[in-house]
């Protein structure tokens, strides 16, 4: 597969967005690249007393709507243009969703499987050192995203505190309960995701109760949209995969154990009762929903014929091409797309603020009852949208998002 930038895929589908809203060029070309770019050099001395420095980022798209939002990425093969990329979604998922925020991210070069834990407390304290000058719970707000964790938040929010000598709960989100989190941040982005199939199936009058279910990624959200699958949207998950493999079983997979023998083995590869197939091959299952819930770009022009998925719920961030989405729109797979799809996470994120600002907590259940009126709330606009301009959802997603984001713009007077 020929290497795809996720921030020239972002850029383009902005542009597509631009264009049927009529945005004028000085807002069209502001919103096209960040508004502010940090890059670090971090210093950690490693447990063998030699010094290894890492290369960070944090990337605020946009605070027009209100402080940036978004992640904190550890990854070896992490990239500037990723980070971006990043970024500029979560400023139209904050935007989708409709809450007073922009959009952020950050990421760390490394490899945290290679890491101890106390070398993993002094590349999180020595990030926040590097970059505490541009975040602040009215600026800039970090959360965990992939191979962070409660416990590094925890650590950032120390270490962020110290240098500013007070108490500043809510400058991360995605904490322990202990130190500040919410109830129901876990689970939030797969919840949010299926609370918008639920809605999908309402709006087309489908009944999805017994229709099958394959899910590429068994992380957080891949692992939670396994569990809430039946009991929210009523379907079966009959494929799973992770990084070592993927699994088959025709009449659906026992999910309880199938998350005991992850959490035992760090992997679904092996599973017993299961058929081993290839991660390409699960994208290409006979199935009713397809959710990617991995990494970018795994649907593209070279496999998009072979998908025979009717609706797509995209977990993942960027996993289709632009070139892929035309096909899947021409053959009718209903696609709700990645800032729609998985705006649940930044939703209970934003939650977190709220609580910690007023120094009170709600119980799960408030958590769970407002964050489907969100998402309902967030569908609804887009499938709408959708029907009237006679788009994708992804287009339709993209007026909705970008609309909203162009207007506070203007009304800050930025653009004129």
């Amino acid at each position: 597969m020929d290497a795809i930038n996720p921030f020239e895929m972002a850029q383009r589908q902005l542009d597509t967005a631009a264009a049927k809203l009529g945005l004028d060029e000085g807002t069209h070309m502001f919103l096209r690249n960040p508004q502010h770019e940090v890059k670090v050099n971090i210093p950690v001395k490693m447990d063998d007393g030699t010094t290894k420095v890492f290369q960070g980022f944090r990337i605020q798209h946009s605070t027009a709507r209100g402080p940036a939002k978004g992640g904190l990425r550890w990854h070896p093969d992490e990239t500037v243009d990723t980070v971006r990329a990043l970024a500029t979604w979560m400023t139209w998922k904050t935007s989708v969703v409709d809450i007073p925020l922009g959009g952020g991210k950050g990421g760390v070069i490394c490899d945290p499987k290679t890491l101890s834990d106390s070398e993993k407390e002094r590349l999180a304290r020595a990030y926040i050192r590097a970059v505490s000058r541009d975040i602040g719970t009215l600026n800039d707000v970090p959360a965990p995203d992939v191979n962070t964790t409660p416990q590094i938040m925890a650590w950032m929010m120390d270490e962020f505190e110290a240098i500013k000598e007070g108490s500043y709960p809510g400058i991360i989100t995605g904490k322990p309960l202990a130190l500040g989190g919410s109830k129901g941040r876990t689970d939030a982005t797969a919840r949010g995701g299926l609370f918008t199939v639920r809605e999908a199936a309402k709006n087309m009058n489908l009944d999805l109760k017994g229709k099958s279910m394959v899910i590429q990624g068994f992380g957080n959200v891949g692992r939670y949209c396994a569990i809430l699958a039946e009991e929210i949207i009523g379907t079966k998950v009959i494929a799973v995969s992770d990084e070592y493999g993927a699994i088959l079983k025709e009449d659906g997979l026992d999910i309880d154990e199938l998350v005991k023998f992850y959490e035992r083995t760090g992997s679904v590869k092996d599973f017993p009762g299961t058929k081993a197939i290839s991660n390409a091959e699960l994208l290409e299952l006979e199935c009713y929903i397809l959710v990617p819930a991995a990494i970018e770009g795994v649907i593209t022009d070279k496999n998009v014929n072979n998908l025979k998925a009717k609706m797509v719920l995209e977990l993942a961030n960027g996993p289709t091409t632009p070139e892929a989405d035309d096909v899947l729109y021409k053959k009718g797979v209903f696609l709700i797309p990645d800032f729609l799809a998985n705006a649940g996470g930044v939703t209970v994120s934003y939650f977190e603020q709220v609580q910690n600002t007023y120094n009170y907590y709600w119980e799960l259940d408030e958590v769970h009852r407002r964050l489907d009126d969100k998402m309902t709330a967030a569908f609804q606009a887009v499938y709408e949208m959708a029907q009237a301009e006679k788009v994708d959802m992804r287009q339709a997603a993209y007026l909705v998002a970008v609309k909203r984001v162009a207007e506070a713009v203007k009304l800050r007077g930025w653009v004129s």
